[in-house]
């Protein structure tokens, strides 16, 4: 895996039992400076691979580009290594086509975004908040639920290094039609994961991402959402819970937004339409019965 994993030694402990010491896989994490045309735009920590699908992803989600003929290359260059040596790959400087803006100063950041948290220390949902290019609410995609439950084994069945970490998120792109899984990429962090699987549809000329689904490892973020509408994505699919921000952009973009998507089962949060049901009762989605005096008074 050469950079993407380290191998390391560790204490095994087992209460009741004599402590191992093993050599464990565990999952590289490292800087990436992304610079356009040499100036520097943003620091993220992420898994090294794929770098200018990340780049190129990233600059989709921010609005500065949306189709392919508008990025022109990509080269790495030097930069800092662990313990202060020079590291070639952990600097990579972007260059637009020919009458494309740059970033706007409201794009570059002055701050370290996390793997963890992606977009930290944004002040307010107007600044992370863009316009897309594209309209997810006019997709006329839809797709059976039987489909979209098997998501999240083809997910799990392709990601390689998490096989070997246990310690990495997944983005994978499916085409809604057919089920098939058209790109998976796997990063330390989810919007990473994200941004790699954008960046490829972009360098392949796929934007926007009509008639797909986005499935994801984890939990889903108003960023995700975001990436996902900013691509032309019109479902997005996670194992794990949104948040109410995140279900709040999906209602307001026309994202069919889904957790929990666990077996043969999941919550589709918003636009549920899209999502076709075998089944006698299909004609009738009936919201859940309110059973609280809370819930109750939210509906007079």
């Amino acid at each position: 895996m050469g950079r993407i994993t380290a191998r390391r030694a560790l204490t095994k402990i087992t209460a009741g039992s004599t402590p191992l010491r093993r050599i464990d896989t565990l999952a590289v994490e490292e800087p990436l400076e992304i610079r356009v045309a040499g100036a520097p735009l943003v620091v993220t920590m992420r898994t090294p691979g794929n770098d200018v699908e990340l780049a190129a992803g990233f600059l989709v989600s921010e609005g500065v580009i949306a189709r392919g003929d508008q990025f022109r290359s990509a080269i790495h260059c030097g930069g800092p290594g662990l313990g202060g040596t020079e590291n070639q790959y952990n600097v990579l400087d972007i260059a637009l086509a020919e009458g494309v803006a740059p970033p706007s100063s409201e794009v570059t950041r002055n701050f370290y975004t996390t793997s963890s948290c992606g977009l930290c220390g944004t002040a307010s949902i107007e600044a992370v908040q863009k316009v897309s290019s594209y309209d997810v609410g006019a997709d006329p995609v839809a797709v059976d639920a039987a489909t979209v439950a098997t998501f999240p084994d083809q997910l799990r069945a392709k990601q390689a290094v998490f096989e070997k970490t246990g310690g990495l998120h997944a983005a994978g792109l499916f085409d809604v039609e057919s089920g098939e899984l058209l790109v998976l990429r796997e990063d330390v962090g989810r919007h990473n994961a994200v941004d790699k699987v954008v960046g490829w549809a972009l360098l392949n000329d796929r934007l926007p991402l009509r008639g797909t689904a986005l499935q994801v490892s984890g939990r889903t973020s108003f960023e995700l959402v975001q990436k996902a509408v900013m691509a032309g994505i019109p479902i997005l699919s996670a194992v794990s819970a949104p948040s109410s921000l995140a279900v709040e952009l999906a209602d307001t973009a026309g994202l069919t937004l889904l957790g929990f998507v666990r077996g043969a089962s999941m919550n589709v949060y918003t636009r549920p339409e899209r999502i076709r049901v075998d089944a006698p009762d299909t004609d009738a989605w009936q919201p859940a019965a309110p059973t609280t005096p809370e819930q109750k008074a939210s509906i007079t």
